[in-house]
């Protein structure tokens, strides 16, 4: 099982040469079955190599009221994602970011021969144009978002949706966006996933 000691392997910017990762940011607070079957899914669609877990400091969009401290968010996804390619990285302190944009520029400068890819829930595509300049992201870096029920089809019709219509590969072509000559470039992968989530859990009192 693979805990917060093995992020030493994110640091080794030779390591990730070539390779193809995908990046899912987030509170995990805490991490779930859903995380990993996003990133599963990711890795399978898009032929990824692996998945890189930042677990943020403190999202901007997001109360402190009820925030685990990081060191326990890192804990609890070390253990809900157990797996060999997925990473667990609290990287952002590191390099001093808040912001998703400022991460990946941060990310993409130093690990320069490394193909990222941003995944995403769904549920954050409804808010992605109150993020830090969210345009530029999709500038950036392509994008994957994982769609959970009940979003389905009304993903389209969102703000960022919308923004980004001219870009959307469909489902059956999601892996060419790692190869897209030009960006933005992005999809969204439909699928059956798991009911679980952050909030349900801390609601239910497991996650004290």
């Amino acid at each position: 099982m693979q805990g917060p000691t093995k992020r030493i392997s994110i640091y080794d910017t030779g390591r990730w040469q070539g390779l193809r990762v995908g990046l899912l940011g987030g509170s995990f607070n805490p991490a779930h079955e859903g995380h990993r079957h996003i990133s599963l899914t990711a890795m399978q669609k898009l032929g990824l190599d692996a998945v890189w877990w930042l677990v943020s400091p403190q999202n901007p969009l997001k109360s402190t009221l009820g925030m685990a401290s990081q060191e326990r968010r890192l804990q609890s996804a070390a253990i809900a994602a157990n797996h060999l390619r997925i990473f667990v990285t609290d990287i952002e302190k590191d390099l001093g970011t808040q912001y998703t944009v400022d991460t990946i520029r941060a990310l993409q400068q130093r690990f320069s021969q490394t193909k990222f890819v941003w995944l995403m829930g769904s549920d954050n595509l409804q808010q992605f144009h109150r993020w830090k300049k969210s345009d530029q992201i999709f500038d950036l870096i392509p994008v994957c978002v994982l769609s959970r029920p009940p979003y389905g089809d009304t993903l389209r019709s969102t703000v960022t949706g919308n923004r980004q219509s001219a870009f959307l590969y469909k489902q059956e072509d999601a892996a060419a966006i790692m190869k897209a000559p030009r960006l933005p470039a992005w999809t969204i992968i439909r699928m059956p996933l798991s009911p679980l989530s952050s909030t349900a859990l801390r609601q239910s009192g497991k996650w004290q």
